[in-house]
């Protein structure tokens, strides 16, 4: 029995929800009412645009590619695997880059 395609990109597309639920889960509540205090956040926001924007670029050429996939097979499992687990780990890495205003070490590990 294998998984048809639709489970398949439904599956992904889930993950995906949930890494994107995390990322903006890092925002915090800015400490004032002011202009300023929404302005400190500026470096989450330009990350979390930056990281929000690359995710969509993997999800949909995902869907392209499996546009041309007849069938799911272990190959397809494994690949996707590694694509969500790195994709996993760019919360991580945006708010270590935007927690350290772009400090180049954390971009070369963005």
């Amino acid at each position: 029995m294998s998984m048809s395609k639709e489970r398949f990109l439904a599956y992904t597309d889930a993950v995906i929800a949930i890494i994107v639920t995390i990322m903006v889960l890092e925002f915090k509540a800015p400490h004032g009412y002011s202009w300023e205090s929404l302005y400190e956040l500026r470096h989450m926001f330009i990350a979390y645009v930056m990281s929000f924007l690359a995710i969509t670029v993997y999800r949909n050429n995902h869907h392209h590619i499996f546009q041309l996939v007849e069938k799911v097979n272990g190959k397809n499992l494994w690949a996707n695997s590694i694509l969500l687990f790195s994709l996993s780990l760019i919360p991580f890495s945006t708010a270590r880059m935007a927690e350290n205003h772009f400090a180049s070490n954390t971009v070369v590990l963005y």
